[in-house]
C-alpha cells in the first residue's frame, strides 16, 4: 500500500496550527496597515473644503483601496480555512458589528464612484458624506470587533480599541498623503497626524490600564508581561519619533514610522490571543484547528496563493509609489 501524499493524522511541521495562527493575524495586520490609510484619507477628507485638494485626496485613495480589501477577504478566508469554529463564533456573537463595517465599506466604497458620476454640488455633498462616513465608522466598527474577540463584552476596552484604530488610521492616512503631495498641503496633514499620534499612543496607555484595574476578559497578567511592554514602549518610541520626522519635512520617513504602528498594534493583539484563540470562551489554538488532514490540504493549496498575492502588492504599490498625479477618483 502506497504513503498518502499528505499525512493523515500529523501535521507537516509540528508547529503548524501557530504557524496558521500566525498566518491569520498577519492578514488582519496587512488589511489594518493597509486599508488603515484609506480610512484616514476618507476621515481627513472632511477637513478639506478647496475642490482641488479633495480631488488630491481622491486621487491618492482610487488606485489602491479596491486592492486593498483583498487583505480583509484573505483573514476571513483564512480563519474560517483553519479554524473553523473561531470564525463562527467571532460572526455569531459580533454579528451587528459585523454587519455594520461590512454596510460602512460599501459606503466608503460607493462614495468617490458614484461622485463621478454627476456635476451636481448637492450630489457631490452627499456623496461625500458617504465616503467620510463610511471611511470613519469602518475602522470604528473593526476596532469594537477586535475588542469583543479580545476582552469579551467588557464596555469601556471595547470602545477604547475601536477608537484607538480610528485614531492610527488618521495617522497613516496623513503620513501617506504627505509623502505623496506637495509641502504646503503636507505641512498642514502633518498637524493632523501627529495629534492622533499622541491621541493614539495616549488611548492604548488608558485602554491597557483599564484591562489591568478591571481583568477585562481576563487579560490583565498578559497586559503585564514583558512582551506586552516591550511594544508598547517600542509604539511610543516608534509614534515620538515619526512626529519629529514630520516636524523636520522627512515625509517618506514619517510614513514608515506611522505604519510601524498598526503593525504593532496586530502583534500585540497577537500576544494578548495567544495560546488562546477565542478569549471570551478560553477556546485555544490547538483545540480550535482543524484536523491535520484538512491543514495540511489547505497549507498546500493556500500558501502559494498568499505568496502570489504578496507578490501582486509589490508590483502594484511598485507602480504608485511616486507623488500623486492627476486629480480625482481613478486619476
Amino acid at each position: 500500500m502506497t504513503d498518502p501524499l499528505l499525512p493523515v493524522d500529523a501535521y507537516l511541521v509540528e508547529s503548524l496550527p501557530e504557524i496558521w495562527f500566525g498566518a491569520v493575524l498577519f492578514a488582519l495586520g496587512m488589511y489594518v496597515v493597509l486599508d488603515g490609510f484609506d480610512f484616514g484619507i476618507g476621515m481627513l477628507y472632511a477637513t478639506r473644503t478647496d475642490e482641488r485638494e479633495r480631488e488630491t485626496f481622491l486621487a491618492a485613495f482610487g488606485p489602491v483601496w479596491d486592492a486593498n480589501e483583498v487583505w480583509v477577504v484573505a483573514f476571513g478566508t483564512m480563519l474560517l480555512a483553519a479554524f473553523p469554529r473561531v470564525y463562527s463564533r467571532l460572526l455569531a456573537d459580533n454579528y451587528l458589528l459585523a454587519l455594520g463595517f461590512v454596510v460602512a465599506l460599501v459606503f466608503r466604497g460607493l462614495g468617490p464612484e458614484l461622485r463621478e458620476q454627476r456635476d451636481d454640488e448637492r450630489w457631490k455633498r452627499y456623496t461625500d458624506y458617504a465616503f467620510i462616513g463610511g471611511s470613519a465608522f469602518a475602522p470604528l466598527l473593526l476596532g469594537m470587533l477586535a475588542g469583543r474577540w479580545l476582552f469579551g463584552g467588557a464596555t469601556l476596552p471595547v470602545a477604547l480599541t475601536g477608537v484607538g484604530l480610528v485614531a492610527v488610521s488618521i495617522v497613516t492616512g496623513a503620513a501617506f498623503l504627505a509623502a505623496k503631495t506637495e509641502p504646503g498641503l503636507a505641512s498642514e496633514l502633518r498637524a493632523y497626524g501627529i495629534g492622533a499620534t499622541l491621541a493614539y499612543l495616549g488611548g492604548v496607555v488608558v485602554l491597557l490600564g483599564t484591562v489591568v484595574l478591571t481583568d477585562a476578559g481576563g487579560a490583565a497578567d498578559a497586559v503585564l508581561s514583558l512582551p506586552v511592554a516591550a511594544v508598547v514602549a517600542l509604539s511610543v518610541a516608534v509614534g515620538l519619533g515619526g512626529s519629529v520626522l514630520a516636524r523636520r519635512g522627512r515625509y517618506r520617513a514619517w510614513l514608515a514610522s506611522a505604519l510601524a504602528l498598526p503593525t504593532l498594534l496586530t502583534i500585540l493583539v497577537a500576544i494578548l490571543l495567544y495560546p488562546t484563540i477565542y478569549p471570551p470562551t478560553g477556546l485555544l489554538v490547538r483545540e480550535a484547528v482543524v484536523s491535520p488532514l484538512a491543514l495540511n490540504l489547505v497549507t498546500v493549496l493556500g500558501f502559494p496563493v498568499l505568496l502570489l498575492v504578496l507578490w501582486y502588492f509589490k508590483f502594484l504599490y511598485g507602480v504608485f509609489s511616486g507623488p500623486i498625479e492627476g486629480e480625482g477618483y481613478g486619476g
